[in-house]
């Protein structure tokens, strides 16, 4: 008959009031410890939640939690998450702030900012020219080399310059010495607010202090862009303008004119040549740009001072129709259709403009309702 084996047990002995006293302890520890491990497994959202029609939706964007970073959880949460505990008590998550689709990548590694201004592709980079302080923009036509030309050379090698191509020439420009460090862009056909909307993102113009986006065809003689910067500088400008030659050139309207009477500057912007500082790089709806101009007071928090025309620079307005005139040219009536499209997305414009305003209104009287 064989023989039944049992595994050995350790004899240990305990006293019973060690039992008794050791249970409680040990049980309160791991439960602490299985909570601690089940939270940062699972965080969950603890910030304020506003009701979105049935589905409740988070007061941040993208953001699921929220600490305060004097508070315990929080400094015990921040080596399991990527946030970084300010000295003023607030949490600050580098992921929430990454570009769309860069989450898997180390925080600080993608930057959100970028600008026009050309590198070589040889050296140190440490070595290379410094990003231009300004941008000057401007869309452009073969048969405006000339005047283009001399535009751009009075703006300093403190700018960076990119040219719009709207007829799709831009080899003919290399015999000029600036244009080998500009910025060539080329779509048949569009305007310079086409190309702003789509290559002026704010994030690449950040790095500039001003940003001149202009016409193609202005007299330049009596100006100078860094005395320009100067006085719009030293009165606050966001959007500003040069004036209007008194004596030549075209005028779209009467206020633009230079007032030669001692000031360096009076009010109104119209879109021909705008300067926008980069704050106030937000106003680029409109294809055609029509209708921006009388809108441009919403891009500041103080039209009346932060507007204006420098009457101490001033240019002249060829008004030359290169653009209109590129219209489906084949065809008969080719510039009235351009015109004609002008007005339509003006009107769209101005609806839109109209829609917003009533919709920011009954909002806010719902808001007033709401909390009398």
């Amino acid at each position: 008959m064989g023989l039944k084996l049992h595994p050995t047990v350790p004899n240990i002995h305990l006293k019973p009031n060690m039992r008794m006293r050791a249970n409680p302890i040990v049980t309160a520890l791991s439960a602490a410890v299985f909570g601690f491990f089940i939270g940062i497994s699972f965080p969950v959202q603890i910030t304020p939640q506003l009701q979105c029609g049935l589905l409740p939706c988070s007061s941040g964007d993208g953001a699921n939690y929220s600490f305060s970073g004097s508070s315990m959880i929080g400094i015990l949460w921040s080596p399991f998450r990527n946030t970084t505990i300010l000295s003023n008590g607030t949490s600050e998550n580098p992921a929430l702030t990454k570009p769309k689709g860069a989450e898997k990548l180390p925080p600080g590694l993608v930057v959100t900012e970028s600008d026009l201004h050309m590198r070589r592709l040889w050296g140190s980079p440490r070595e290379d020219v410094a990003t231009g302080k300004y941008l000057l923009a401007l869309a452009v036509g073969y048969s405006e080399k000339a005047n283009v030309n001399a535009t751009v050379l009075k703006f300093s090698d403190k700018f960076d310059v990119v040219l719009f191509h709207y007829d799709g020439r831009t080899t003919e420009w290399d015999d000029l010495e600036w244009s080998k460090q500009a910025v060539h862009v080329s779509a048949k056909k569009q305007t310079k607010w086409w190309f702003a909307k789509r290559f002026l993102h704010p994030s690449i113009v950040a790095p500039y202090e001003y940003i001149f986006l202009w016409d193609e065809d202005l007299g330049v003689d009596n100006f100078t862009a860094e005395e320009y910067v100067k006085v719009a500088k030293k009165n606050g400008l966001e959007i500003s303008q040069p004036g209007l030659d008194s004596t030549r050139g075209k005028k779209t309207y009467e206020v633009t004119v230079r007032r030669n009477d001692g000031r360096e500057m009076h009010k109104f912007v119209e879109v021909m040549a705008p300067v926008f500082s980069r704050e106030a790089w937000t106003c680029n709806d409109l294809v055609h740009g029509w209708g921006l101009d009388f809108n441009f007071w919403r891009c500041v928090d103080n039209p009346e001072e932060q507007i204006g025309i420098v009457d101490a620079q001033y240019v002249s307005h060829h008004g030359v129709p290169t653009l209109i005139a590129q219209g489906n040219g084949e065809q008969q009536g080719s510039s009235e259709k351009v015109r004609a499209r002008q007005w339509a997305e003006m009107r769209t414009f101005h609806d839109r403009i109209s829609n917003a305003e009533k919709k920011l209104g009954d909002s806010s009287q719902a808001l007033e309702e709401y909390h009398p």
